[in-house]
């Protein structure tokens, strides 16, 4: 099937296939809420298409066209496209780059005509704010055309199509919009990686599984976890965190399943464990790791039995609580260490979710920068503020050792250091505890290290060749030759 439209690939736009080596941020598409499936008929699904490119035309189409209940209309216009959205399809796709109209303007009078319709943007170009606005106006999907654009379209489309049959059939079973959050909602990000991990959580919301998120520090376990159970069919009980990490391992187990009245000096009261505060809801262990392994040993025997027994006490209290784990430790590694029991290990592994670390999913950077810097700038009352091409290339080269969450911190920072909204790169202050380890913590080859030296050092004296050949002790003549060969592709994709 790829040899059928590698043409289309090898003639794709050029910035496009530059942009493709680092993926392009998106926001993830909703998954739908967990619900008793009825046997409700298919929904036919009509596509309008519109592009004047006719590789890109052809490919659309195709993929569009590959389930037979699908109608496909290609029409090469804008204008060609409004005269006939009154018909209100399921699904524009929309060429941004029209030879009539902007496409921007195009996507306006869709979602006026036809509010319902879902729009996926097809672009050429690599622009990250016109990205962001589309879809913060109700977008789909932004996709850039390179040679991932077959496969982005699929995922777009499947994922379009789910929302609207789960939507027909919740019309069927309770009418009415729902107020649950979905995962696009609390997580951002439409990197492979990512992609990854929402199919796996979209599989632990429909039972009651037990979960284990695995991750550095700094990647987002916690946010994982809280978005499983607002979706899941146990949103409406209590979400119960606890950082085993946090507590003394003389109180945890009294933290855990609670005690009696005298079962200590101190306990002047009945206290109720947090096995028993997440009853009918989830309880997330943070850093399981850490767990002392006699504690281990009464964790288990509550997860065979299904109860607890609070310190001091004497009948044993059932409890119904989902069990989320999360560590940022290899928990096989500790058992082969002695460090952890094995029997609690393959209890809790279930359904087990690895989390990316930021440096692996680089196409979803931008897109969480812009969004931490709206929601620091919004809750301190400091107006817009956007990125500047410099900005952008300077996070894009950065491993992020401290993950997601020094991304946030660097942005928030960003958004007090910056002048008139717009944030430049000397307004982004990396500053890392783990900087020499971090630089190599990439899988790159030899050639593309000796490019980014470069690349820094041009970005350090103001793109002075003669002067950066001359600190490296290298032959002009090699830098212009990086350049030429494109070994500064990300500087050239926001430089144009």
């Amino acid at each position: 099937m790829a040899g059928l439209f590698s043409p289309i690939w090898n003639e794709s736009p050029k910035m496009g296939i530059q942009f493709a080596k680092k993926g392009y941020p998106r926001f993830e598409h909703p998954i739908p809420l967990p619900q008793q499936r009825m046997k409700v008929k298919k929904h036919s699904t009509r596509i309008f298409v519109v592009e004047d490119n006719p590789l890109y035309q052809r490919l659309v189409k195709y993929v569009m066209g590959i389930n037979p209940d699908h109608e496909v209309i290609v029409f090469n216009t804008g204008q060609a496209l409004l005269q006939r959205i009154n018909e209100k399809p399921d699904i524009v796709s929309l060429d941004y780059s029209l030879p009539d109209m902007e496409g921007e303007e195009v996507f306006r009078k869709i979602k006026e005509q036809s509010p319902g319709t879902h729009v996926i943007v097809l672009s050429g170009q690599v622009d990250v704010a016109t990205a962001v606005k589309l879809l913060k106006m109700g977008a789909s999907d932004y996709i850039t055309k390179d040679e991932e654009s077959k496969e982005r379209l699929l995922h777009a489309l499947n994922s379009i199509k789910t929302q609207i049959q789960d939507r027909v059939e919740a019309t069927l079973v309770n009418p009415g919009p729902s107020s649950k959050p979905s995962f696009g909602s609390t997580i951002l990000g439409g990197s492979k990686p990512m992609t990854e991990v929402f199919n796996l959580m979209e599989k632990a919301i429909t039972t009651n599984i037990t979960v284990s998120v695995v991750g550095e520090t700094g990647t987002g376990k916690e946010l994982v976890a809280k978005s499983i159970h607002q979706n899941s069919g146990r949103s409406n009980g209590p979400f119960v965190a606890v950082n085993m990490s946090a507590i003394p391992k003389d109180l945890l187990e009294s933290e855990l399943f609670g005690y009696e009245k005298g079962a200590f000096t101190g306990a002047i009261a009945r206290k109720r464990g947090q096995f028993e505060l997440a009853d009918g809801g989830t309880l997330f262990l943070d850093e399981i790791g850490e767990m002392d392994m006699n504690l281990q040993a009464k964790l288990l025997r509550v997860l065979q039995e299904r109860e607890i027994m609070r310190v001091g006490g004497e009948n044993p209290i059932p409890f119904d609580a989902r069990l989320i784990t999360a560590t940022n430790k290899s928990l096989a590694d500790e058992v082969q260490q002695g460090n952890f029991r094995e029997d609690l290990y393959y209890r809790l592994l279930g359904l087990n979710i690895m989390m990316p670390p930021l440096r692996e999913r680089s196409s979803d950077i931008l897109l969480l920068g812009q969004h931490f810097l709206n929601n620091f700038a919004q809750a301190n009352g400091l107006g817009k503020f956007e990125l500047s091409k410099q900005a952008k290339v300077k996070m894009l080269d950065y491993p992020y050792p401290g993950n997601v969450r020094e991304l946030r911190a660097q942005m928030e920072l960003a958004a007090v250091m910056a002048s008139n909204g717009v944030v430049e790169a000397g307004d982004i202050r990396f500053n890392s505890v783990r900087k020499e380890a971090a630089f190599l913590s990439e899988a790159l080859t030899l050639e593309e290290y000796k490019n980014r030296i470069i690349n820094h050092y041009l970005e350090k004296h103001n793109n002075d060749v003669l002067l950066v050949a001359k600190k490296l002790d290298i032959g002009k003549s090699t830098i212009y030759r990086m350049l030429s060969d494109g070994g500064r592709q990300e500087r050239a994709i926001f430089s144009q």
